[in-house]
């Protein structure tokens, strides 16, 4: 009897330490992770609010735009997997400090844009310094929490994307509309490069400083909390090594099918996700409204969405479900871009539409990387995670480009609409193909 006893107090007390050092790395590292996150999404998407005045400015055309603001994604794209074995190599501190100081001097000088040639080489290499971000961000995140916790903490850090856009919206517009004079000899989409290009440099210092490689290097923790974290990591590494379909090295991870999909759903769900954050602006101004109210009115889906994510993210641990968290929100997604395209002069039922379309497609955003990070081993997650990532970043040259072209071909976005809610439909589908007892825990 006293041994049982003794046996249900070490456990419990064992739980307690576990739980408690969890809540430590939640509260010291998600905070600011999510503010290098918001920042690295308001320098990717600025360019769709900047859109309202240099395109006049500069004479450009709506397939220009499309154009430069999807070959960001190019150079993304071939940096993911150089860039995040990089940061495997030489650790997430050193490697996301360079990262968020080059991609915001680069976003910083985007007011320098004075042709299309300039406007394409600025947003290519913007691309390339910060492909490693956010794939880099997920094997980080793999080096702190088990699978079974990191629904909720990738809930948490990607609503900064819906935060991004709540805040950058009413930002971005005022920015437009104070600066519109031309203050210091610049306008105020050169401003607004520039106000949210700055904060990222010094945020990569930052970074250099308050951020630990891994469990080992935090002296936040007590020696019991890591060697209780470190033991429930080392569980679900031989977990996902026994369940895992895919080899170790970067030729197996290359070679493997089920990686090709994941990119291919990825793929799907971005194509909606940048095709609101790029033009969801220009959308709402078309209903007539002015640029501050535009700037209002774009952080109401932001808003919504921010909820929802997190939301799905604690709905999604608490009941170890992942494939309906993911196929359900892009199902979500692609009926909200056709209620917007369907009653496109409809101001009220076009931001019902819309908001519905961001709350999914940003629910699944963040859903999503349960997927693969729960199989892949550690060995393969470096490679396997950038390659996903960078599949699915192709959707950020394809979905601006595709709507900007379709746009001065038929005046409207409609069509465009009516071909990303087929492409979402399509991830959709191939979600469920996805094994459930390699995702559901």
């Amino acid at each position: 009897m006293g041994n049982s006893t003794t046996t249900a107090a070490n456990a419990a007390s064992a739980v307690a330490v576990l739980d408690g050092a969890y809540k430590k790395a939640t509260w010291h590292l998600i905070p600011f992770i999510f503010v290098c996150y918001l920042f690295n999404y308001l320098d990717r998407v600025n360019v769709g609010f900047a859109k309202l005045e240099m395109m006049d400015a500069l004479n450009l055309s709506n397939t220009v735009y499309g154009l430069g603001a999807g070959i960001f994604f190019i150079g993304y794209v071939l940096s993911g997997v150089p860039s995040n074995l990089i940061l495997h190599k030489l650790g997430a501190r050193r490697w996301i400090a360079v990262m968020m100081i080059m991609w915001g001097a680069l976003s910083a000088a985007m007011l320098l844009v004075t042709t299309p040639t300039s406007f394409y080489v600025l947003r290519f290499f913007t691309g390339v310094a910060e492909a490693g971000f956010f794939p880099g961000m997920v094997l980080y995140f793999t080096h702190w929490f088990p699978s079974q916790k990191r629904g909720q903490v990738m809930a948490l850090f990607m609503s900064a994307i819906p935060i991004s856009g709540l805040i950058g919206g009413p930002l971005s517009g005022w920015m437009l509309a104070h600066f519109s004079a031309g203050q210091g000899g610049m306008a105020g989409w050169q401003w607004l490069f520039l106000l949210q290009g700055l904060p990222t440099v010094l945020l990569g210092v930052a970074v250099y400083f308050y951020l630990n490689d891994g469990i080992a290097q935090a002296k936040w923790l007590s020696t019991q909390e890591k060697a209780a974290m470190q033991t429930a990591l080392d569980d679900d590494e031989k977990q996902r090594q026994a369940t895992s379909t895919v080899g170790q090295s970067i030729g197996d991870v290359l070679k493997n099918g089920s990686v090709w999909m994941l990119g291919v759903i990825y793929f799907s769900i971005q194509m909606g996700v940048y095709a609101i954050n790029f033009w969801l602006p220009s959308i709402i101004k078309s209903l007539g409204y002015d640029t501050q109210t535009v700037g209002w009115l774009s952080a109401i889906p932001y808003l919504f969405a921010a909820v929802f994510m997190v939301w799905a993210g604690r709905s999604a641990d608490k009941h170890r479900e992942r494939r309906w968290h993911v196929s359900a929100p892009m199902m979500m997604g692609l009926f909200g871009l056709m209620m917007a395209a369907n009653f496109s002069t409809n101001p009220l039922v076009v931001m019902v539409g819309l908001s519905m379309a961001t709350m999914g497609a940003l629910a699944a955003l963040s859903m999503f990387w349960s997927l693969p990070a729960a199989f892949l081993g550690s060995a393969a997650a470096a490679a396997g995670l950038a390659l996903i990532n960078s599949l699915g970043q192709i959707a950020g040259f394809v979905s601006p480009f595709l709507v900007g072209w379709i746009k001065d071909a038929t005046q409207s976005t409609d069509a465009a609409l009516y071909v990303l809610s087929a492409v979402m439909l399509l991830g959709a589908l191939l979600v469920l193909r996805v094994p459930a007892k390699l995702v559901n825990r």
